[in-house]
């Protein structure tokens, strides 16, 4: 075998390896010898067909594959041994040719972090936003729409009705969404079933039908819908129209008992919101200091990273919006967007995200950080306190096993080096020269070295 190190870029080691004919073929010898045992091949007894033969009733080009899918595996371990690579990922690989065999292997490296002077870092608040009595009535009225009463009406459909309908729909003669008595809230430029369905029902009355046709875009996010003509055909059964509460003391009650007057409501919303603005100016803070420490520091780590973290980002929107009874179709729909599209959009964030935790990571073992097993114990009772008592003791299980535990450490891990950089950043936690401990950026700095 011959390792060829091509290149090292983004922390990601390019190899070209080169397969030598004798293992090539001893690797099809054996291929061959546990294919044949499962083969029944016409004039042989099972197991006993030549290997000439075999390679005809497959072809060679498919005991190949079959070889391969053993032997380069195990070259790409000796390679990575060889070259004394830190991989941390599978790699990508590519076959480039077979006569001799060469394959290609993206190798995702170890990141490197390298701190300066994390220990200058000074970051200036900004004043805690005060909450407005706009910001109130706000709130008040989305409360007002989630316990707003559906009143049936005479009239025609207008904009944010909610209307029962039949519809019958179908795209190339295909059927495509066909239900009785579906409930639909008339929305202006809803995306769903078909961009304009909402317009084409605004001034239909009760018992009133219609057919129209509209036209999916060239770029419609559904590719399977992309350009197409669907045909719909509906009738109006029932035109609702929203009944918003009057505000008063039956509404605060209807909250929630506590709430004597409207008043007390209005009081328990602005003490929530001034949590909320609090908890923002918090979480901003964190978030420059972070940015700081990043702009001193230089890191590098390979694409796999970022794309890990693009899609724990789209798993939470996901869940968020599966929690609706939605899937992934329907979500991309509603925002008229490729998953590339938004995985694009998404990068930005995600290398951010990748770098501040490395960064972190970093400081943490340059500051010693440590999260003790009595410190996971508690949060683990934290987490379990809210649940329901026959719940408490399967939810204490499945927090205590070693996968939960590592990731309640490494978040409480995060969480005392955020608040370790905080300290810095507002001055109260730098270290001094007379304390006995090396700066970050010096300790660091030698850290590279060795590993260099």
């Amino acid at each position: 075998m011959k390792v060829a190190n091509e290149k090292v870029e983004n922390r990601q080691a390019f190899l070209s390896i080169e397969m030598e004919p004798a293992e090539v073929e001893e690797s099809l010898e054996k291929s061959y010898h546990r294919l044949v045992k499962k083969m029944n091949i016409p004039g042989f007894r099972k197991g006993k067909a030549p290997r000439a033969v075999v390679e005809r009733h497959l072809s060679r080009e498919s005991l190949l594959e079959e070889a391969l899918g053993e032997l380069i595996p195990k070259a790409y371990e000796e390679a990575i041994k060889e070259q004394k690579l830190d991989a941390i990922a599978r790699p990508q690989i590519e076959v480039t040719q077979t006569d001799p065999v060469v394959f290609k292997a993206v190798v995702p490296l170890r990141p490197t972090v390298e701190l300066n002077d994390c220990q200058s870092i000074r970051v200036s608040s900004e004043p805690v936003e005060v909450p407005k009595e706009d910001d109130v009535n706000a709130i008040i009225e989305r409360l007002r729409h989630q316990h707003a009463t559906w009143e049936p009406v005479e009239r025609p459909t207008g904009f944010n009705d909610m209307i029962v309908l039949d519809i019958e729909s179908n795209i190339e003669d295909k059927p495509f969404i066909n239900q009785k008595g579906a409930q639909y809230l008339v929305v202006q430029n809803q995306p769903f079933p078909a961009p304009g369905f909402a317009e084409q029902l605004v001034g239909m009355k009760r018992d009133e039908e219609k057919e129209f046709q509209l036209q999916f875009a060239s770029d419609y996010a559904k590719g399977e819908l992309a350009g197409k003509k669907a045909s719909f055909k509906v009738k109006v059964i029932e035109i609702k129209q929203e009944k918003l509460p009057k505000l008063n003391s039956e509404f605060a009650k209807g909250i929630n008992p506590d709430f004597k007057t409207l008043n007390s409501l209005r009081k328990h919303i602005l003490f929530n919101l001034k949590l909320r603005a609090k908890e923002k100016a918090r979480i901003d803070f964190e978030d420059k200091v972070l940015e700081a420490a990043a702009e001193t520091s230089q890191v590098e780590f390979p694409p796999i990273l970022a794309e890990r973290e693009i899609d724990r980002l789209l798993n939470q929107r996901l869940r968020r919006w599966q929690a609706g009874g939605n899937n992934l179709e329907e979500y991309l729909s509603s925002i008229n967007k490729t998953e590339e599209e938004i995985r694009e959009e998404l990068r930005p964030l995600a290398t951010k995200r990748t770098t501040w935790a490395l960064v972190l990571g970093e400081i943490a073992e340059q500051e010693k950080i440590k999260v003790s097993n009595s410190a996971i114990n508690t949060e683990i009772k934290n987490m379990i306190k809210g649940a329901a008592e026959d719940k408490k003791s399967e939810i204490n299980k499945f927090l205590n096993t070693p996968e939960s535990r590592k990731s309640i450490e490494q978040s409480l891990l995060t969480r005392k080096t955020i608040e370790r950089l905080v300290k810095i950043a507002k001055g109260s936690g730098a270290k001094t020269a007379t304390s006995g401990g090396e700066s970050l950026a010096k300790s660091s700095k030698i850290k590279q070295e060795e590993q260099k």
